[in-house]
């Protein structure tokens, strides 16, 4: 047996301390520094009015990246983006799905998130009443019943097109409803209007007639997918790859619309004509976050504000900024992704 003298034993030391960082810096690399374990499951959520997450939840190309590395995904319903940024507050999810004026709520109430990816442009929300009603324009709103769901896109246009319209929230009663109670309530009269979301508001349009009489584009803040800020923090390539497999899904639905259209009819619930009218209000064609995407964030941000739906004192500029993080969709730029 050999025998080292405590001299020996020093001299070896430094060389174990090396030995043992260089294994530790096989680990997950975070910001500041440290290393953190791979979790041994991600969660996302899939809504159904963000189609790309009903491809990828179906396809099973995120699990199948991920296996290699023995993590599993579980995926968790949004019925619409209130419930994503409470899922990502409560770390029930991961990833979650929302519209970009909702995420910077979420932000500016202090939720610790980070917008990375644009899965859909899409005209999803309106202002709708039934079809025999009178209203046809935003000022016919004055005094009346309008359903909405605080939080959400939907809530944010109706604001905004009352503030085009010198009015406030408080010119109507607000009746505060979750996305598909809102289009039964104006179904059964329970309301005079709806700020309404697809895919219930195609569906309401075609199974009762229900009409769109205000809509505007512009005042729709894009889909947004958001991380949760301590995740990307800890798991920067798992977030990439994430977005790798959002990818991989956009690709697909670009280039099979039927099959798209007909996971979103199966998935929703929905009829075929349904869904089709869904999709044909939704652009798949960008992801990266560019001067547009953040001046109609920006501009939504400024009417909560002045709302009371934010605080006053918010900086809305700077909760944009630090909610917005483009480095994840700029690499995907430099690398197209192909369907495997």
């Amino acid at each position: 047996m050999l025998a080292f003298s405590s001299t020996r034993i020093r001299a070896f030391a430094p060389l174990s301390l090396a030995l043992a960082a260089l294994l530790t810096g096989c680990g997950s690399q975070v910001g500041s520094g440290t290393t953190a374990e791979a979790p041994t499951t991600i969660r996302l959520d899939y809504a159904y009015y963000n189609p790309l997450s009903l491809a990828l939840k179906q396809q099973g190309w995120l699990e199948n990246s991920l296996a290699k590395q023995h993590i599993q995904v579980e995926w968790v319903l949004s019925q619409g983006s209130n419930k994503a940024l409470e899922f990502l507050n409560g770390k029930s999810i991961d990833f979650g799905s929302t519209a970009g004026a909702a995420a910077l709520i979420g932000r500016a109430n202090g939720n610790p998130l980070k917008a990375i990816y644009i899965y859909s442009k899409p005209e999803w929300t309106a202002l709708v009443t039934g079809a025999n009603s009178p209203i046809k324009t935003v000022a016919d709103l004055k005094g009346k019943r309008v359903a909405a769901t605080k939080g959400t896109d939907p809530y944010i246009f109706l604001l905004r097109a009352l503030d085009q319209a010198k009015m406030t929230e408080k010119d109507i009663e607000l009746i505060p409803l979750q996305h598909a109670d809102g289009r039964a309530a104006l179904a059964s009269g329970d309301v005079d209007a709806w700020a309404g979301l697809d895919p219930h508001m195609a569906k309401a349009e075609l199974e009762s007639g229900a009409r769109l009489f205000y809509r505007n584009p512009d005042f729709n803040s894009y889909g947004v997918l958001n991380v949760r800020e301590e995740f990307a923090q800890q798991h920067p390539a798992l977030v990439q790859e994430v977005l790798t497999a959002y990818e991989q899904a956009r690709t697909w639905a670009q280039q099979h619309p039927t099959e798209l259209q007909q996971t979103l009819a199966t998935e929703a619930k929905l009829s075929p004509a349904a869904a089709a009218k869904q999709l044909s209000r939704t652009d798949f064609s960008n992801v990266q976050f560019g001067t547009q995407q953040r001046a109609t964030i920006t501009a939504a941000g400024d009417v909560l504000k002045r709302s009371g739906a934010i605080d006053a004192n918010v900086d809305v500029q700077k909760t944009v900024n630090d909610l917005i993080d483009p480095q994840y969709a700029a690499k995907l730029a430099a690398a197209p992704v192909a369907i495997k």
